[in-house]
């Protein structure tokens, strides 16, 4: 028999645990010849505001030793813009779909979150919190508290969509903001975001991003990573999503044995897009060989 590798996050029913990770899979046309995409446990798309936005100036990505740092600068269509040229597509398929939000302000936030609120085929939100408040001196959400638990509070009362906030990996305390979440009404968590980094170059003398600065993601992250995930899921009972540099099914037994009910697949794609999916026939492989009837029953399997 086959192990069961069906969970429920947020409320919302996935047929195995393995999701894509905000923007490393573009709104899901991106990779529709190349996956099976109803074979995922969910797409989260790439981050969402409320009008189009354009990104930041080139160079906005930069290989370093097992990582890759990216200043993209969260170009997209805009809410209008994404339910007229993406939606349709997305709704041909039998996998739930998260889209990931973002403002400068707590009310674009909310006002955000309304929009989707009121649109058929989404099936939960996921909310960038790594994003400055233009309004409280271009400080991060997702790195002080008050204005975490501000936005946090403010899409919670603006959808009735599962929320999910996925949380920066520095700051002093990850167990905090997993707990303000959980008591601000989230449905689950998503961790970690990338990582904050530089690179330059020694014959330009100069930045090898535009940006000057950007988010590290890929293997190099993952043991920092594995240890935020691990002090979450021990801090709230919603449902913890983990995330950070996940390549190979034994990584993402790692992430789920710590905790995670959930993991997302993100720069991994960028190299081979079937990632995801052989991360799912590798998890599957394991439950079988170890016995397991069901993916649950390897979460939080580590012994303390």
């Amino acid at each position: 028999m086959k192990p069961d590798l069906s969970v429920m996050i947020a409320g919302i029913r996935m047929k195995n645990p393995v999701m894509t990770a905000s923007g490393t899979f573009g709104y899901g046309p991106e990779y529709a010849d190349l996956v099976d995409l109803n074979q995922l446990g969910a797409i989260v798309v790439k981050g969402i505001c409320l009008a189009p936005t354009k990104g930041n100036l080139t160079p906005r990505t930069a290989e370093t030793a097992s990582g890759l740092l990216n200043a993209i600068g969260l170009p997209g269509p805009g809410v209008d813009g994404f339910v007229r040229e993406y939606l349709p597509f997305l709704r041909q398929y039998d996998v739930p779909v998260f889209v990931n939000i973002w403002g400068k302000t707590v009310e674009e936030y909310a006002e955000v979150a309304a929009r989707f609120d009121a649109v058929s085929g989404i099936d939960g939100l996921e909310v960038n919190v790594s994003c400055p408040n233009i309004k409280e001196g271009s400080a991060l959400f997702g790195t002080d508290i008050r204005m975490f638990e501000r936005v946090v509070r403010a899409i919670r009362a603006a959808t009735k969509l599962p929320v999910i906030p996925k949380l920066a990996p520095n700051v002093s305390d990850i167990a905090e903001f997993a707990c303000c979440a959980e008591a601000c009404g989230a449905d689950a968590i998503s961790l970690i975001n990338s990582f904050p980094g530089m690179a330059v170059d020694i014959e330009t003398r100069g930045f090898k991003l535009a940006n000057k600065t950007g988010g590290l993601t890929g293997p190099a992250i993952k043991p920092i990573a594995l240890r935020l995930v691990w002090l979450a899921a021990k801090a709230v009972k919603i449902p913890v999503i983990g995330m950070g540099g996940i390549t190979t099914a034994e990584d993402a037994l790692e992430f789920l044995m710590v905790g995670a009910r959930a993991v997302a697949v993100g720069t991994a794609s960028f190299t081979n897009p079937d990632t995801a999916l052989n991360v799912v026939r590798g998890i599957e492989a394991f439950l079988a060989k170890e016995g397991l009837a069901s993916v649950s029953d390897w979460v939080g399997a580590l012994r303390e």
